[in-house]
Parts: structure tokens; sequence; C-alpha cells
């Protein structure tokens, strides 16, 4: 499906006058032989807040993680006021003036306010006493400047989320940082925090302040944002002023990919609802949640950061304790409140974290296929080892498994592999449901593929799937529909004919575009 987009020419008409501040040119950064970012550069100048933009995975937090000093380039430079620098540590990147204000903040929770925002820097007195009193003089007057009414003697513990960002934004000015990257700043705060915190944008922004602001959402991009810069699949893609251009334009620059013969789609006979999800609710978590699986389905859900997929997921399965609604299962009602219950009713969760949650890494790989099915091998009986073995060579031989021997520790095996070893542990339960929630994060592109055809096979084997995705080429490559949720609610679901990149982005962070306005209409 591809994407139709105009040629968009980057234009610095509105840019502040002046030399840039950061120049990133040629930036390469590669993971197990995967790049995260590939010749990736980026400008912004003093008093300019630059919005980075592009899907999860796009190389957003590599590129955070880069120009604070947590990973160090392999190509390419990055110059500060023209000048080349290189940024060895986090500790590095802030004496050169560059700090981030992350959704999940990172401090001394025991320590006060002021306490924080100097913390490993602290004025002292004769004689090398740390100076208590300057501490709090000089935090007062921080919170003065950005008009933030704080208590500097409170203890970090006590305080909201909205709070803890201004700390670090007193803590980023105490600094003199040149440049404040903000990453999902907005994503725990309620509205008032929210204005609250443009209005601190906008001051960051008269003093001079140059700002990269992440956000999935659109609203939020050009309220505070002066350009653009997008990246996809870890290169540069496009950027100039937001002025220039529309809500649809900067999706159709973030998901310009055609989906094609890398996702193989097996053909099946779909069926009647097989799981029936109704009203799902959670205090925290999701709302209202209702959608339903069809035999031999395979139903992607897609999302960006926050929406609570894999939340969802969780509670069907029966991690969550607290939930509301209604599960069906094959029409009939049924209860899940733990896993062994949901493996009881033949449904099986593959989750995200493989290695702390999928997976033992310090086990052989047979004894990981077997885990969840001891009680029906019978783990003290006579032949229970040469059943086990049986079992995992299947499943070893069907996902083209690479291992030197089914005794190999998973901790020995690629990332891929891995992947394939807890697919193989779940599939060993004969489910009738499998959810697999980011089934192919972080592994290299063969395991990818060997993934996709074995989740395509899988339907023809009488299964029904459920693919939490966060890779939109993936979810409209494989799916047979695909369920859209935002914010904890599910927003739309898309038969497969209609799902295109553009009206799932649109719908995952809640903007209209013309295209899915027309579709409502006429449904």
């Amino acid at each position: 499906m591809p994407v139709t987009q105009a040629p968009i020419t980057p234009t610095y008409a509105d840019s502040p006058p002046g030399p840039p501040v950061l120049e990133l040119t040629g930036i390469s950064k590669r993971f197990n032989g995967i790049h995260a970012l590939n010749d990736v550069g980026l400008t912004i100048r003093a008093g300019e807040v630059m919005a980075l933009i592009g899907e999860n995975g796009a190389g957003k937090s590599t590129m955070v993680k880069t120009l604070t000093g947590i990973y160090q380039p392999d190509a390419g430079s990055i110059l500060l006021d023209g000048k080349p620098v290189v940024l060895k540590s986090p500790q590095e990147a802030m004496q050169a003036g560059i700090t981030a204000v992350h959704q999940e903040t990172v401090m001394f929770d025991e320590l006060s306010v002021a306490e924080n925002i100097y913390v490993g820097r602290q004025p002292t007195r004769a004689g090398g006493r740390i100076d208590w009193r300057r501490i709090e003089q000089e935090a007062e007057a921080l919170f003065a400047r950005l008009e933030v009414a704080l208590p500097v003697r409170a203890r970090v513990k006590d305080l909201s989320v909205a709070q803890r960002h201004f700390v670090e934004i007193a803590r980023a000015l105490s600094q003199e940082a040149r440049v404040v990257i903000m990453d999902e700043p907005t994503a725990a705060l309620s509205q008032r925090e929210i204005r609250e915190l443009y209005r601190i944008i906008a001051q960051l922004k008269a003093a001079g302040t140059a700002v990269i602001f992440i956000s999935h959402k659109f609203d939020e991009i050009f309220e505070v944002a002066d350009r653009y810069t997008v990246l996809r699949d870890g290169r540069f893609v496009a950027d100039g002023a937001l002025s220039a251009i529309t809500e649809a334009e900067l999706v159709a620059l973030m998901v310009g990919r055609a989906v094609n013969d890398a996702y193989p789609k097996a053909q099946a006979e779909i069926g009647g609802p097989l799981l029936e999800v109704d009203k799902l609710c959670h205090s925290t978590e999701f709302d209202q949640v209702s959608f339903t699986l069809r035999r031999g389905e395979i139903l992607g859900f897609y999302g960006l950061v926050g929406a609570g997929r894999s939340e969802v997921m969780q509670a069907i399965f029966g991690m969550t304790p607290g939930v509301t609604g209604n599960v069906r299962l094959e029409g009939k009602p049924v209860a899940i409140s733990t896993p062994s219950q949901a493996i009881a009713h033949g449904i099986a969760y593959v989750p995200e974290d493989r290695q702390h949650h999928g997976a033992h890494l310090t086990m052989p790989i047979q004894q990981n296929i077997s885990l969840p099915i001891l009680s029906k091998i019978g783990f003290f009986l006579r032949g229970h080892r040469a059943h086990e073995t049986q079992i995992a060579r299947h499943f070893a031989e069907q996902l083209e498994l690479k291992a030197s021997h089914l005794t190999q520790h998973v901790s020995e095996l690629s990332g891929g592999n891995q992947q394939k070893v807890v697919l193989g542990k779940w599939l060993a339960t004969d489910p009738k449901v499998i959810i697999l929630d980011e089934p192919t994060k972080g592994i290299d592109i063969g395991s990818k593929a060997a993934v996709h055809r074995f989740i395509s096979e899988l339907v023809t084997r009488g299964l029904s799937v459920i693919l939490v995705s966060s890779e939109l080429p993936e979810v409209l490559g494989l799916a047979d529909r695909v369920v859209v949720m935002q914010h904890g609610h599910v927003r739309r679901v898309f038969e497969r004919g209609e799902a295109t990149p553009e009206i799932v982005v649109a719908a995952a962070s809640g903007i209209e575009l013309e295209s899915a306005r027309q579709e409502e209409n006429a449904a």
C-alpha cells in the first residue's frame, strides 16, 4: 500500500538568525549489526523548538541517548556552536550544555528539591563544607524565574509528575543548558499541568534556549514547536517549518513505507467469534475496551506509547488484579484471574520482554519449552526427558531455531532465537488463542522473516492470533483487522482493506484525516 505524498522542501525562513547551536551530521549507530540510526542529521538554533517526530522504533530514543552521552555514535559528528564535541558520558553532555527531561524522571527520591537540582556540584563554603543556605536560595531564585511555586525543601518522593519535570527544568537552567530535550514530557500530566509546561517552554525559547520536543501528540507539536525533523527506520526523512506543513503530510512522512511481500499472508478461513471481550476496565490502565477475535483470524493491535495495548493483553491473561468486564471464549463466559487459568482455557501470552518475562535464560532450550506443560508430560515419570526432547525438537524445527543442541542455554542464543524459544514454549500448550506482544522487537531481519512466516501459518493450523506491534508495516502486512488504541481506549477498528498507514497513525495520534472523515461519513 504505497503512500502518496507531495515533496516537501525544507525552508529555514522562520528560523531565528545566527548559526546553529547544535548540528548533527551523518550520525550512525548500530546494535548487533542493525542500524538504529543511519546517516542522520539534525539542526537546531537558539530560541527554537524543534519537534523530533517518528513512529515507535524510528530512532528517536537512540538519538536522545546519543545527544546526552549515553551512546557514542559509530560515525558522524556533533557540533556545538560550530565546534566538534565528543560526548563520552551524560556528565560531559551536561557540561556541554545539553540536558534531557524524560517522561520518567530519574532523581533521588529521599533528597529535597534543592538537593536534587545541585546534586554532585554543591557550592561550598570556606573549609569545604556544603553551603546549604546558598543551595536553597539559588533553587528558590530558579523557581521564581520559572514562575513556579514549589517548596525547595520538599522531598522529591512527595512531588507530582509535573513538579518533577519542573525540578529537572530548574536543574537544566542552573547548568545554563544550551539545549533542553523534552522526551514525551506530557504523557502523565493533567491539562492544567500541560498548559503550565507550555508556558515554561515559551520562557526557555524567549531566553534563547534550544528545545528538542518529542511527542506523539500532534496538537502539542503544532502548539509548541517551530520546526520539525522526521525520522523513519533510523533515517532522516525531512525537516522544515511547521507552518509550511499539515498534520496529514506529517503522518505521510512518518509512515511512508509500502507493505509488501516481506509480510507473507497465508490464506485461512475466518469463522465466527472465538474470544469476545466486553467493556474491560481498569482504574488506571484502560477503560471500556471491547473487541472480538474470530476463529482463524490475526487481529492486530496498534497504538502509540501509553495506548494501553499490553496492559489489556496482560489483563486477559490473568496478570492484572482489579479488572472488570466480561470475557467469553467459544460463547461461554470465563473468569480468568491467574495465568494458569488462562492456559487451562487455551489462551497463551508471549510477552514483549522475553529476557525477563518470556524465558529462563540460564536453563536449556528444551526445559524452557516444556515448562508450561510439565503437568502433562510428568516431570518425574519415566520417559520424561525423551518426551521433552521430542516436543522441543518439533518446535525448534518448525521455527527454524538456530542452536548447537537442545541442551544449550537460552542465554547463549541470539535475540531472534531466544524469541523463537519463547514462541515454542507457548505453542507447546496447544492454545486456541495466542497473544503475541511485540514478537519481533529487537531481532534481526532474517529472524523477523521467519517469525512473520510462522505467525501467518499459525492461523492455517486452527489458531487465532492477537498481534500487538509498534511496527505499522508488520500490523498492516499480517493482520486481518486492526484495532487502534489511544490513551486506554479503542479508537477505531479497521478491516484489512481499509487500514492504510495514514488513517491508522492518524487514529492512534488522535487526529482526523480527510480520508478518515470521508470513510466515517460513508459508513
